[in-house]
């Protein structure tokens, strides 16, 4: 048999602090239950247990509590925000058929150390997996440790069996608590021996074995003066250690390894919890489907209505539906996402299903569909201009986008489907079953059930986006921004592949140079790409400073390397070689990956990704093109309009800083801007108190800084950070702008202050950002959710106010009938692929739709350029 044995509660307080915070639309917490399930799926995968015990802590005292007074009694109480998950989790595991097994007087690694010393007495292997490396003393012939840790910011398992103990401590796994008598453990508030640490402790464990040995006669050991005496004044200290660091593997456990057989799971209950927890990944993860019934804390269950399923072609359905609403779905090809493999269109009480066939007699048939009076509900209609836009027809009197809704109202959700929307917002739909049904393929079948729930759930929806008064903001700028991002995606940003391709071999020989450059500062050849290795050379072999070493390395991220600066040679030298590496790689690589047949990039542009509005874009990811760098920005060179066109390149001018001030109100922001002055010079003079004419390039430096630091809620030690100062320097800079600019100061307040008394936070134009962390017990948490409360209306503002000027670009370009397409959004800049001809005409447009996208107490105002290559048109 194979056992797994979890430490639940270390496990889930590390899922805690390794998700962001999350919660479900009602305010539950849920990042160290999804954190804690998706640890428990990678562990089942890579064990494959026959049997599962979960162990948990009990609050009461264990037995080393009422020894020793001590005992963690450092350690903090367990945040709300976790404390309420414990007993969802609890409740999970036992509905997915898993024992959860508690003892009083005991911890968690006691039940541990017991099942181990059966599986060791049986001859059955034991898997242990926890984050507390108390546990490693339990290793032995059958007991394995998957010991959860972080390296270089993520999370990793390691396997630990004998050799990796003696290896990394030399000894053998018992004798970590001989280890930990000598040395303590400050994590437990275990004492030790006063004065003795890790490495005088493994040594001396490593010669004599354990403190036994050594205290039988003390003179006799191999230490100096001072290390003896300080055992002797701490013997007692070491011997109260050693028992407390001593994991009990006699728990008077009653059950036999196989009572840890994973039961059947409840699959209704565990559905149903999920559901409650928004957590639709983990059900699809799980392959469980069930019935949602409402929590008590849920809205009042809707009237499901029933809809039959008919054998019927589309033009019959439409007919018959007359002018009322119709929704449709479609399953798109999974080779092919330009291509339909079934739609399902439902109308009144009827729902049909159509496989369309290939040809001109099935496209005019869906484009009638598309084109026709009736209001229309579907989800992603993204995806569905694309198909009707390359066949030059419309998709006419959308009424709702589901998934865009669903994104209105709770955009730190990580995902959205329909199933899981119809369990959040407790509504749905009953299919008629009729025997063709039974015999469908699964997805058909999927497909029909979720467009009957298209009405119901769009009439939930629209109720709460009426509730947040966020109709215009769903009707007017997502909605239609989804042809927009379409169109935009079909047409693409054509490639230079050939410069791209010798750009890239040019890399390969800066990064050949710099690798020779390194290996002769280093004396030696290593891998520069290891961590491991570079640590080695950097404090080891040339000995400069490191932070404190990990458990797993010298860091040499870049904040470490930077800190660096000055001290060496070699570290200019890596963290220029680690530009052009990432530059190669991830932008010429991967961008020639990405060229289409036609010689251009389509990026993916994602709606529903971001908490704040903005856009992102993926495969590839054109808006995260460096541009701070000369080398880096010559990337811009290879995208090109192409023959006969021009770029027309627009850019939005310090837009977050205009939406500032036409927020807060504040009359020198607004004056600055409106009579067109350079606004981080006026910053440097009211903050420096000097005229405008004697404000230093410097000046103006350190008060843009301020500028657009303050918009994210900067502190002083960042701003001293960013501008080179003394931490009271950069206070004093801060200090002075907001006594300065007090109408900022009252904004930055009052949002705080609207966020903590409703959870949420809001733009102009009413997207909301929930915010859980503002009403956190964890000070570090309230201080990010405070710093978002203040960046989001900005930031979010400033995202609606770029996608109106999309919208309007877009429809302007279309009713002047102009050749002229847009083809890349990059948060504030716009760029359009203009014949010749008209270009001079797409300028005046361009900046006319952009200017007026907003009516603000300050202009907007957008550059425009234009050049054969987006590098010229900048």
């Amino acid at each position: 048999m194979k056992l797994l044995c979890l430490d639940s509660n270390s496990i889930l307080n590390r899922a805690f602090y390794g998700v962001k915070l999350l919660t479900t639309s009602d305010g539950t917490y849920t990042n160290a239950i999804y954190g804690f399930l998706n640890i428990l799926q990678k562990l089942l995968n890579d064990v494959n247990p026959d049997a599962v015990a979960c162990a948990f802590d009990l609050k009461a005292p264990t037995f080393r509590h009422k020894m020793y007074d001590g005992y963690k009694a450092q350690r903090k109480g367990m945040p709300e925000e976790l404390a309420q998950q414990l007993p969802i989790i609890k409740e999970l595991l036992q509905d997915m058929g898993y024992r959860i097994i508690t003892m009083e007087g005991y911890e968690a690694d006691d039940i541990l150390g017991t099942l181990s010393a059966k599986c060791e007495q049986e001859g059955h292997d034991c898997f242990i997996a926890t984050g507390d490396r108390d546990s490693l003393q339990l290793i032995g012939e059958h007991t394995t440790v998957l010991l959860a840790s972080s390296k270089m910011g993520r999370s990793e398992t390691v396997c630990c069996d004998e050799s990796y103990f003696q290896e990394k401590y030399g000894t053998t796994p018992i004798h970590l608590i001989d280890i930990k008598a000598l040395m303590g453990d400050s994590s437990d508030n275990i004492p030790g021996v006063a004065g003795i640490g890790e490495k005088t402790a493994l040594k001396l464990i490593g010669q004599y074995g354990n403190i036994e040995t050594i205290y039988a006669d003390l003179d006799a050991i191999d230490a100096t003066k001072s290390v003896k005496a300080k055992l002797e004044a701490g013997k007692d200290a070491a011997f109260l250690s050693k028992t407390l660091a001593t994991i009990d593997r006699n728990v008077p456990i009653e059950l036999s390894l196989s009572d840890f057989i994973p039961q059947p799971m409840k699959e209704q209950e565990t559905f149903e919890l999920l559901s409650h927890l928004e957590m639709n990944s983990i059900i699809k993860k799980l392959g469980i489907s069930g019935t949602y019934v409402p929590s008590e804390k849920g809205k009042e269950a809707r009237e499901i209505p029933t809809v039959h399923f008919v054998s019927k072609l589309i033009s019959e359905l439409m007919q018959q539906a007359g002018e009322a609403p119709v929704s449709f779905l479609i399953g798109w090809n999974k080779e092919n996402d330009e291509k339909i493999d079934a739609i399902a269109v439902c109308a009144g009480n009827e729902i049909i299903l159509h496989h369309p066939q290939e040809g001109a007699l099935y496209e005019q048939d869906l484009i009638e569909l598309f084109s026709s009076k009736n209001p229309k509900y579907t989800f992603d209609s993204k995806s569905v201009y694309h198909w009707i836009l390359s066949r030059g027809g419309e998709l006419c009197n959308l009424t709702d986008d589901l998934l865009l809704s669903a994104y209105l109202l709770s955009a730190n959700s990580s995902e959205y489907n329909i199933e899981g929307l119809c369990a959040g917002y407790h509504t749905g739909c009953k299919l008629d079953g009729a025997t063709s049904m039974e015999e469908m393929e699964e997805q058909d079948r999927k497909l029909l059930e979720d467009c009957a729930c298209l009405a119901p759930l769009h009439e939930a929806l629209s109720e709460e986006i009426y509730k947040n008064k966020q109709e215009a903001l769903l009707q007017d700028i997502e909605m239609p921004l989804s042809e927009v991002l379409a169109s935009m995606e079909m047409y693409g940003f054509e490639v230079d592949t050939a410069a791209l391709t010798e750009y890239g071999k040019m890399l390969d020989e800066k990064i050949e140079d710099y690798q020779n450059v390194i290996y002769h500062l280093a004396g030696e050849q290593f891998n520069i790409n290891s961590p491991k290795q570079l640590g080695e050379v950097l404090f080891e072999h040339l000995g400069l400073p490191a932070k404190k070493k990990t458990k797993t390395g010298y860091s040499t991220n870049a904040d470490v390397l930077e800190s660096l600066r000055g001290k060496h040679e070699i570290i200019d030298a890596i963290l220029e070689y680690r530009k052009v590496a990432k530059l190669k790689s991830t932008y010429v690589d991967g961008l020639l990956k990405v060229v289409g047949r036609d010689g251009r990039i389509h990026s993916h542009f994602n709606q529903t990704d971001t908490r704040t509005g903005r856009l992102s874009s993926t495969e590839p990811n054109l808006q995260n093109i460096p541009v701070r760098t000369e080398l880096g920005s010559r990337l811009r060179a290879f995208f090109r309009a192409k023959d006969g066109y021009t770029l027309v390149d627009a850019d939005y001018s310090q837009i977050e800083l205009r939406v500032l001030a036409h927020i807060s109100g504040d009359e020198y922001m607004i004056e600055a801007f409106n009579s067109d002055a350079d606004i981080h010079t006026n910053t440097a003079a009211q903050v420096f108190n000097m005229p405008a004419l004697y404000v230093t390039p410097e000046m103006r430096r350190k008060a843009k800084a301020v500028n657009f630091g303050i918009v994210y809620g900067i502190g002083a030690f960042s701003l001293s950070q960013d501008i080179g100062v003394s931490v009271a320097e950069a206070d004093r800079y801060i200090k002075n702008y907001l006594d300065t600019f007090s109408g900022v100061k009252k904004y930055m307040e009052d949002t705080v202050t609207f966020a903590q008394e409703n959870g949420y936070i809001e733009t102009l134009y009413g997207r909301r950002r929930a915010l859980p962390e503002i009403s956190s017990s964890n000070k570090n948490i309230v201080n990010f959710g405070k710093r978002v409360a203040m960046n989001t209306p900005i930031q979010g503002t400033a995202a609606d106010i770029i996608k109106i000027a999309m919208i309007r670009v877009y429809r302007r370009l279309k009713k002047e009938q102009l050749d002229a397409r847009l083809i890349l959004q990059v948060h504030d800049e716009l760029i359009v692929e203009a014949p010749q001809h008209e270009v001079e005409q797409v300028k005046a447009l361009l900046q006319e739709e952009m200017q007026a996208a907003a009516k603000l107490k300050v202009l907007l105002k957008a550059d425009v350029g234009t050049g054969k290559t987006w590098y010229d048109a900048k």
